[in-house]
């Protein structure tokens, strides 16, 4: 079929990451080309949250939904009595929102469009590269010339080379948008965590523990999601879904109408860093860039974006450079030393909740949020510094309960490799 005049960069991929980096690299007056099975505005599924101050120094609070000031967390046992110190909630002082998915994603769609970003419909099947260009060549025996190829198609990338490095741990979450017979959670609140397990059995508390994730969204509505963190394997999303109706059963609440339902999401923890010596380049999921504590990933989108495709236009606009050579350059703009260090930190921390019993997790989380307020803030949006970050996780270990202690000491499976990953990370 018809081969296109050569253009500088072809992103693989039609969701947030793809888009992010797309809208990214078109402000830096590069020929972009986005290619994808689905319509890039088709709606996204699911929800993305972000805290208030995180959202106001990237300027994007006009494209919240929702934005929360009461916001906090449940990480005693639970209690029949409301009033037990049991059910005290701890306060995160901290604003959080949640995007309006429609706006976030026409901002990046018109960033797209002013940018002439030219959208082809297609799924990429083989790739070639050599030392002027890369072409993707698609199902259909479409072939698409540019300079460097980004795969931004998620978690389940389409061309990169990603080590397998064991089990991956995934995050499993049942949701409802919907109305009760009475409200889940107080007025104008959004809880980040309950882990308040008083409506399970002697037997499922012997099982992987899961939180509530909830918050009300106004007018009588409100969104309550069961999630478990991160297990490998994964909790299954009917007993997510048994769970959350057991805890509203607990508390003699009952669902009056579901406006919509989540019928899970699976969103891999601590997929591995790919190959950064490859020749093409990825962002967002394929790339690993999901928080390995949080699940975060928008606002690293948001952050990372502007300065990566910086370095592409640059690396791009020297003549002499090869497509490998401008691809190297974006993986050490993407992940440099101190972020890959970072990285296998967090995954390190992730190996340890993922073996924490019920009431271990409830003590580590209480122990958390006993960090200053920047702290535990900075730490769920890896803004740390390397030494920062360090020194967060020596403090909580200093003032965690012994049973914590024990369970952050005691090494097994993959945590000597991510310390080693920690200590000399692979180039």
């Amino acid at each position: 079929m018809s081969i296109n005049s050569p253009m500088d960069v072809l992103v693989i991929g039609a969701g947030p990451s793809a888009l992010s980096i797309a809208a990214a690299l078109g402000q830096e007056k590069l020929t972009v080309g986005l290619l994808s099975l689905n319509d890039p505005s088709d709606p996204w599924p699911y929800t993305y949250g972000i805290w208030g101050e995180e959202v106001d120094e990237l300027g994007f609070q006009k494209l919240l939904k929702h934005r929360w000031s009461n916001t906090v967390s449940f990480l005693g046992e639970g209690s029949t009595d409301e009033n037990s110190p049991q059910n005290k909630a701890t306060q995160h002082n901290r604003d959080y929102g949640l995007f309006d998915k429609k706006k976030l994603q026409d901002h990046w769609l018109n960033q797209c469009k002013d940018a002439s970003v030219h959208l082809y419909r297609g799924k990429a099947n083989k790739f070639e590269i050599n030392k002027v260009n890369s072409t993707v060549i698609t199902t259909e025996g479409r072939r698409i010339i540019s300079k460097l190829i980004v795969d931004a198609s998620g978690y389940d990338p389409v061309f990169l080379s990603i080590p397998n490095d064991g089990e991956v741990a995934v995050q499993t979450c049942y949701g409802i948008v919907g109305e009760f017979s009475e409200p889940p959670v107080k007025k104008g609140q959004f809880v980040l965590m309950d882990y308040r397990c008083n409506h399970l059995s002697k037997n499922e508390k012997k099982d992987p523990p899961t939180f509530l994730y909830a918050m009300d969204m106004g007018d009588g509505k409100f969104f309550l999601e069961e999630t478990s963190l991160g297990l490998a394997p994964p909790v299954e999303i009917g007993t997510l879904k048994e769970r959350l109706k057991s805890r509203l059963k607990h508390k003699n609440i009952e669902i009056l109408k579901i406006d919509h339902e989540e019928h899970g999401i699976f969103l891999p923890m601590n997929i591995p860093i790919p190959d950064l010596n490859q020749s093409i380049l990825g962002f967002g999921g394929a790339a690993g860039m999901v928080h390995p504590a949080s699940g975060y990933l928008v606002g690293g989108l948001l952050r990372r974006a502007p300065s990566l495709a910086k370095a592409i236009a640059k690396a791009i606009k020297d003549k002499s450079k090869t497509p490998s050579e401008i691809a190297r350059i974006g993986w050490q703009t993407l992940w440099p030393k101190e972020l890959r260090r970072k990285q296998a930190l967090y995954q390190f921390g992730l190996e340890k909740l993922m073996r924490f019993k019920e009431g271990q997790l409830r003590y580590f989380f209480k122990s958390f949020f006993g960090l200053s307020n920047n702290q535990w803030y900075k730490f769920l949006t890896n803004t740390l510094t390397l030494k920062e970050l360090v020194n967060a996780m020596w403090t909580m270990f200093k003032q965690a309960p012994i049973n914590v202690k024990w369970g952050l000491m005691e090494m097994k499976g993959r945590e000597l490799k991510l310390l080693w990953n920690f200590l000399k990370p692979s180039v």
